[in-house]
């Protein structure tokens, strides 16, 4: 019998609440105005040859945003006016923003806009979440989370939004058929790419010297090509040796299985190592995020990565610090009682994080993350989690 897909469940009312929590009255009215054009079937948003265009934000929730409308002059000063700030400070802090909420919609919103900066204004955005399978959330990222991101992004400027992946634990178009990425895709007017369908010149080759990968690894030439690369993952462990999958381990889906033009198996290597967990971490040195978005409403304490046993943290953090954002993960999965190699040892021992910190991915300890938080629930588990990195 066919196992039933809750993200792929992703219905008008569905999106007519998240547009609510998105943009306020403002949005809403728009999406109602752009229904009443279109003939709307049951379980479709708009008709898949209309594109839905995304209005600002109310002024109630106001994004910070670069300026969009005019070029503005580089500096000496500013490089690169549009350019992301990262939120590691030359003060070497990790600033995340914590967000305790089970609306997923309105705390994505609420973690980018926390972090008062801009990754997307007049670029080309690549977004890459987590696909690795069709198994509901956590095992997969959860629809509602996708698109609060795109419409986020739209409202910050972006130009154009691309969403792919590749699958570990099945086909990937079948994945992503099977979660409702495509029709979400038409809905919102983004692109989708299935990374296991690229050409051979469309795969960038990394052989970097001193790692644990034999031959290196390709990464897809979408993501590196991106002029900004966003990715959002899901809090869980992982039971076939990553021993937990946050955002580091979300780069995986990056790289190639095979090449078209080599048999080789890239992934049967990082799976059968014994330095699985630190190849992880070396994928990450092919590319900077501009943007990380961790889903932590729901995760999994033990199994995973498709399916484990299922807790509710009910949290949204966001950042752009890898290092920080898997440390802080592990720590929330030991709060929820992780039953996995995950609570063995002091958190930035744990391989993929002490990897990462080796080449220079993000922060060098626990001391250096800070939170930022906008009530009173959010700052007060914000200092728990301190508290479990600050032990261990």
């Amino acid at each position: 019998m066919k196992k039933p897909v809750p993200n792929a469940s992703f219905s008008r009312r569905d999106f007519l609440r998240m547009a609510t929590a998105l943009g306020g009255a403002a949005a809403l009215a728009s999406f109602l105005e752009a229904c009443s054009q279109t003939e709307i079937a049951q379980g479709t948003l708009v008709s898949p040859t209309s594109t839905l265009e995304v209005p600002a934000a109310a002024p109630e929730m106001t994004l910070t945003t670069a300026p969009v409308q005019e070029d503005i002059e580089p500096t000496a000063e500013n490089p690169d006016p549009t350019a992301a700030p990262t939120e590691v400070a030359q003060d070497g802090i990790a600033r995340l923003a914590l967000v305790k909420t089970s609306d997923r919609a309105a705390g994505v919103r609420r973690a980018i806009e926390l972090l008062g900066s801009n990754p997307a204004a007049r670029k080309d955005v690549f977004l890459k979440p987590n696909f690795n399978s069709a198994d509901p959330t956590p095992g997969s990222t959860h629809l509602e989370v996708l698109a609060a991101i795109v419409m986020t992004l739209r409202e910050m400027g972006a130009q154009k939004i691309t969403v792919g992946d590749r699958s570990g634990m099945g086909d990937t178009r079948r994945v992503m058929d099977q979660i409702g990425v495509f029709r979400l895709g038409e809905e919102l007017g983004i692109e989708t790419v299935v990374f296991d369908e690229l050409p051979a010149q469309d795969w960038v080759m990394f052989q970097p010297s001193e790692m644990h990968w034999e031959k290196g690894f390709a990464m897809a030439r979408p993501c590196c090509e991106a002029q900004a690369l966003v990715q959002t993952c899901c809090l869980k462990t992982h039971g076939y040796g990553g021993h937990f999958t946050l955002s580091l381990k979300n780069s995986v889906g990056m790289v190639a299985k095979r090449l078209p033009q080599d048999g080789y198996d890239y992934m049967r290597e990082l799976h059968n190592s014994p330095h699985q967990r630190r190849m992880i971490a070396e994928i990450n040195a092919a590319y900077t995020p501009a943007l990380v978005v961790l889903d932590g409403v729901e995760a999994f304490i033990s199994g995973g990565p498709d399916r484990g046993e299922r807790v509710s943290p009910e949290l949204i953090l966001a950042g752009t610090d890898r290092v920080a954002i898997d440390a802080v993960g592990v720590a929330i999965l030991r709060d929820y009682g992780c039953k996995t190699e995950a609570t063995r040892g002091k958190i930035f021992q744990q391989e993929q994080i002490a990897r990462a910190v080796e080449l220079g991915l993000g922060v060098v300890g626990p001391e250096k993350i800070e939170f930022l938080t906008g009530d009173a629930d959010s700052a007060a588990y914000g200092e728990k989690i301190k508290g479990i990195l600050l032990e261990g």
